[in-house]
């Protein structure tokens, strides 16, 4: 496989200014991460700072609604609220000790520019946020959130306004403060070595998950094992351990939209072609000519035209399945495990939990999995708008 490729996925297709950051994060990933001395670091930080290893939760109610057993791993516990923080605090610890004084994030849903910003805080280091314009409005909690702890954010208004904006925008701004600034990538895209670093600190969650499953059920795999998917970093997180393990059917959930034939969507897996966006070869939303489509989910995170490399690679060799669930189903899953379970998940995490409400046939007397990315404070407004 050629470096930084997942089959014929990934690469670096980057202006040749951004070539000198990404070497030196990729000879700081050879040279820093494998230390005694950022080991013994990072682990401190998830269990003092972050709460890991987060808990999977056994949802009684639902099973029995929907006549299967399903679990929850539970990232809505960690400190900030979602998965992102396993990610900012392994590149903010690495960069701190690369020598650098900024954190640079782009966002959508806003937990990846929270826990950016819980990051720099605690590692003394500046932050700046990109944030679509039409993001900052729809997850006005997560810039409060960020502004109190300290983060500059960067309204970009762009585009459609939106993550892919940010990116756009945070890329550029690397290109012109790169000595001083690490770009804290948010997700498992981008150009080479972002996919595999980001996946190196976001496969803690199947770590976890595997054994914590086994352990509770006499040392038996999950049949399911589930995550949304918008650029990829919870899935691939959750995935991760479990690829190996050819008994555990793999399923990733992309945003469909409002689901009607032919309406802006977040489903590149499914309704995607091959090109180029972001550094990296993937499969995009884009035009016969090449020219990047507008996305839509009604959930922030998942907001994203592209999608990472190695889902792109686990699509193609049929390891894992990507399947659709509309902005409906989402909001009625956010609704039922609030009612049924007492949890609140995210609009991202709800695309999966509905994955499991509305394949419940198929999956009877199977046990599913689900990673609970995030939780959903940060959505009540979009809901109540709705509702």
């Amino acid at each position: 496989m050629k470096k930084g490729y997942f089959g014929d996925f990934g690469g670096q297709f980057i202006p040749e200014l951004l070539m000198p950051p990404l070497l030196e994060l990729e000879q700081a990933m050879e040279t820093i991460l494998p230390t005694e001395e950022f080991q013994t670091r990072f682990i401190g930080m998830l269990k003092e700072n972050v709460g890991r290893p987060s808990a999977i939760t056994y949802c009684p109610n639902l099973s029995r609604d929907l006549g299967l057993d399903l679990w929850l791993k539970r990232e809505d516990l960690n400190h900030s609220g979602a998965h992102k923080i396993n990610n900012t605090l392994g590149q903010g610890l690495l960069a701190k000790m690369m020598g650098k004084t900024t954190l640079l994030a782009e966002t959508g849903a806003g937990m990846h520019g929270v826990a950016t910003a819980v990051a720099a805080a605690m590692l003394d280091m500046k932050c700046l946020v990109y944030m679509g314009a039409t993001d900052v409005v729809r997850q006005s909690p997560n810039v409060n959130r960020m502004r109190l702890m300290g983060a500059e954010i960067v309204p970009v208004q762009s585009g459609t306004k939106t993550l892919k904006d940010a990116i756009n925008e945070a890329l550029r701004r690397w290109l012109s403060d790169q000595e001083t600034t690490h770009y804290c990538f948010g997700t498992a895209a981008g150009p080479h070595p972002f996919p595999t670093l980001v996946r190196t600190f976001q496969q803690v969650i199947s770590r976890e998950a595997r054994q914590q499953f086994m352990e509770r059920n006499n040392g038996a795999l999950p049949d399911v094992v589930v995550a949304c998917v918008g650029g990829g970093s919870n899935a691939i997180g959750m995935f991760h351990h479990f690829v190996p393990d050819p008994s555990v059917t793999i399923i990733g959930v992309e945003a469909a939209g409002t689901g009607e034939p032919g309406c802006d969507n977040s489903a590149p897996l499914n309704l995607g072609t091959n090109g180029v966006l972001h550094g990296m070869k993937t499969k995009l939303l884009q035009t016969s000519e090449g020219q990047i489509k507008p996305s839509h989910s009604i959930a922030p995170g998942l907001d994203y035209p592209g999608v990472g490399p190695e889902h792109a690679h686990l699509h193609d060799t049929g390891r894992a399945t990507y399947v659709t669930i509309n902005d409906a189903q989402a909001i009625n899953a956010f609704k039922t495990l609030s009612r049924r379970e007492g949890i609140i998940p995210a609009l991202e995490s709800s695309h999966a939990v509905a994955y499991a409400i509305e394949h419940r046939a198929e999956l009877k007397g199977k046990s599913v999995l689900v990673c609970l990315s995030g939780r959903g404070d940060k959505d009540m407004g979009i809901v109540d708008s709705i509702l």
